[in-house]
């Protein structure tokens, strides 16, 4: 009977602490609320009892989307080595997502936002900020990831700071310049980044290729040679994590795409851009609609069952391609 009961016991525990981490697991799954731009730079300015300038928000909201990947239910889970969080995979997925678009937004803050041209000095606080974030995001000793984000963090704060000119930092000045040029450098690498998560979505059936890697240009050459076709279909173990990633690029990219049409109102005015911008961030919100199904299906294009990444991969693309119009419209128009 000692035995019996003894086994009973530890069947019981197991599947007690099975369920506990399940639970907290699907908690921790839920993707983050979208962040109200708006109202956070009006809290932020009262706080510090500024009134925000150009830049201002951008710069806030850089600060918010990368603070929502450190502290959303359950924090930053894609370096956790202990259960649940090792089990999962889908909001690593997103947070992968996510940090890219905060990746490329701190390099083009650092690169063209906070200087007027290619020959201007750096922003100290930017300078500083941006490498931390290129840490792997696996990383979770000496240093751990969210150690090197929140040092990132610190100096955006200080940089926003002395925009608004409180920084404590003697001589301290920061600038942000709003202009056309500006604007296509972010709009380029965002284009890329796009364009490579619709091409990862759409080989969740898998199709022939055509290669056109050196189309238009007759003198072009590559290291290696590719056959004219190709076939590239994404793993089926990697459909889930390809989706996630892709919607969690898209989260991040439409909250600076709504902090652009606000410092960058001008600029789109002049350029007639400012429905072309509103009409991409529809698509991207579009693209965060809930997921009702239990797991990202993969049925085969017309067939009987949804094909959840090729959805995705409908409003990336339709994105992808009004930003392609919009950056030619910041050049030319």
């Amino acid at each position: 009977m000692k035995m019996n009961f003894s086994v009973k016991t530890i069947s019981y525990t197991a599947i007690g602490v099975f369920l506990f981490f399940f639970l907290v697991g699907v908690y921790w799954s839920f993707m983050p609320d979208n962040i109200n731009i708006q109202e956070e730079v009006s809290s932020a300015a009262s706080a510090e009892n500024v009134a925000p300038v150009v830049g201002y928000t951008t710069t806030t909201t850089l600060i918010k989307v990368a603070e929502t990947l450190l502290d959303k239910p359950g924090g930053y889970l894609s370096n956790d080595a202990l259960p649940p969080s090792v089990f999962l995979d889908n909001m690593p997925a997103w947070e992968f997502g996510v940090l890219e678009m905060v990746r490329d937004m701190a390099l083009v803050l650092r690169k063209d936002f906070s200087r007027s041209q290619s020959q201007s000095l750096e922003n100290l606080h930017v300078k500083k900020a941006q490498p931390k974030f290129n840490i792997d995001h696996r990383s979770w000793a000496m240093p751990s990831a969210e150690s090197e984000y929140r040092k990132a963090i610190d100096n955006l704060y200080k940089y926003r700071h002395a925009l608004v000119g409180i920084s404590k930092i003697k001589d301290d000045h920061a600038q942000f310049y709003a202009r056309a040029d500006n604007l296509t450098s972010y709009l380029d690498e965002v284009q890329k980044r796009l364009g490579s998560y619709s091409q990862k979505l759409s080989a969740s059936v898998g199709k022939e290729k055509i290669n056109t890697d050196l189309a238009g240009d007759n003198q072009a050459q590559q290291s290696s040679y590719e056959g004219s076709h190709s076939q590239f279909r994404t793993s089926w173990w990697q459909l889930d994590d390809v989706f996630y990633e892709s919607r969690g690029a898209a989260w991040a990219l439409l909250h600076f795409l709504n902090a652009i049409e606000i410092d960058f109102d001008s600029v789109l005015e002049n350029k007639n851009a400012k429905i072309s911008l509103q009409q991409i961030i529809r698509e991207l919100e579009a693209s965060q609609q809930t997921l009702w199904s239990p797991m990202v299906l993969n049925g085969d294009g017309f067939g009987v069952l949804a094909n959840h990444s090729l959805v995705m991969a409908n409003y990336i693309s339709r994105a992808n391609a009004a930003l392609i119009d919009l950056n030619e419209l910041l050049r030319k128009g």
